[in-house]
């Protein structure tokens, strides 16, 4: 066990120390006497051009606007800093969908001194009347599909201009949406109007706060018909996808290769189970791709990652995953090969089998590898003549397995 004071960090006089310093919208004049020192006394100052405008004329520091790419200057910038005293000017809490959460990356944890003021979420919570476990923050308005429900209460940080107008589409036509403009500020102000209502764009810095009304969208555990996609008829039915989901068993921050993706429906569903579950989606064939495109926006997982090639080679410089299905491909040389190398000790995999082919290859590993073998028969009732019939649907044979620690591949 071991004991770290509170607020344990760089000082704030030290040389090499980068102070990310949150404002409102009153500027650094708004901020505490000791971190307006800390401005004051900089040897760098870095911000926006609107958080640049904020530091008082007598600051003698550089002036550091950031890159544009900004994670590809990052580096360069950072680099640059070396042996300076540096400020970044942020709004709000920077660690709310704010620059400390990117600069973690290249700033050593004991160099970054994080100095909250109020988020704009938290202000925004405050005038809706909101208390915090009742609201869903989001920071892209392509998620919203995932969080359509009636009552829900979203809070929505706006990218640019046109975020009002982009929510407005995704939301059932009866939700109320209020733009809290310019919180904090001398102008505040706020526009309200149903989605269906909603005309135009807001240039203003604002965030959205959203009462969701009117239809019911899809629920997060796994099965959504696949009428709902689009897709070539390449697609786990519902039955067998909850299956092989419940066995792949996603959890926060883990990554999933869906290798053979298809429509997508399998590494959809996968993320849509938690808000940081990621998804790579493996397709050969150019048509499928696009569906699977298409299918992540209309299910609110927009940042599923797509790569367009053929395994196993397009499975080469890939991030390991924490989890495989493999729905198509099965039989292709290298492919499970590849897939059980790269898996993370105590990772999962799935592999779906329809042919007799594809069965004695699963059949083969199950034996290598051990997991759970299980044929999986759906009938559905559907009318024969006057009467009512069960329709069967092409058996599946599903083999899974935990990769055990120190397993050989």
């Amino acid at each position: 066990m071991s004991e770290t004071p509170a607020g344990d960090g760089a000082p704030d006089g030290a040389r090499d120390a980068v102070h990310v310093v949150g404002v409102g919208a009153d500027g650094v004049a708004g901020v505490p006497e000791r971190l307006r020192t800390l401005v004051a006394e900089a040897d760098v100052v870095v911000g926006g051009a609107r958080h640049l405008a904020m530091v008082p004329e007598h600051v003698t520091a550089e002036r550091q606007t950031w890159p544009s790419p900004l994670r590809e200057g990052l580096p360069d910038l950072v680099a640059s800093w070396t042996g300076r005293r540096v400020v970044v000017l942020a709004s709000g809490d920077p660690f709310v969908a704010g620059v400390a959460t990117t600069l973690q990356a290249y700033v050593p944890a004991d160099r970054l001194v994080v100095h909250p003021a109020v988020s704009s979420v938290a202000l925004a919570r405050a005038r809706m009347g909101w208390p915090a476990e009742t609201v869903t923050v989001l920071r892209h308005a392509g998620e919203l599909p995932r969080h359509v429900a009636p009552g829900n209460r979203i809070l929505l940080l706006s990218m640019d201009d046109s975020t009002p107008l982009v929510a407005s589409r995704l939301l059932p036509g009866d939700s109320v949406m209020t733009a809290l403009v310019e919180l904090g500020g001398t102008g505040e102000r706020r526009v309200t109007a149903t989605a269906r209502d909603w005309r135009e764009p807001l240039t203003e810095l604002h965030v959205l706060a959203i009462e969701v009304r009117g239809e019911r969208g899809h629920g997060w555990l796994a099965g959504i018909d696949e009428d709902e996609f689009t897709h070539d008829g390449q697609i786990s039915k519902r039955d067998v996808r909850a299956s092989a989901l419940a066995r792949l068993a996603p959890a926060p921050g883990e990554l999933l290769w869906d290798v053979g993706a298809g429509s997508g429906a399998v590494g959809i569903e996968w993320m849509r189970a938690h808000p940081r579950c990621r998804t790579i989606a493996v397709e050969a064939d150019g048509g499928r791709a696009s569906h699977i495109v298409d299918n992540a926006a209309r299910f609110g997982v927009p940042a599923l990652r797509v790569v367009e090639g053929r395994a196993p080679d397009a499975l080469a410089d890939l991030p390991e995953p924490d989890a495989v299905f493999v729905g198509g491909g099965a039989t292709r040389e290298g492919v499970l090969e590849t897939v059980w190398e790269r898996l993370r000790p105590g990772g999962r995999l799935v592999v779906h089998a329809v042919t007799l082919e594809t069965e004695q290859v699963v059949l083969t590993w199950a034996r290598r590898a051990g997991g759970e073998l299980t044929r999986i028969s759906v009938e559905t009732a559907r009318p024969i003549g006057t009467f009512t019939g069960w329709t069967p649907a092409r058996a599946v044979v599903q083999w899974s397995v935990v990769k055990a620690e120190g397993v050989e591949s």
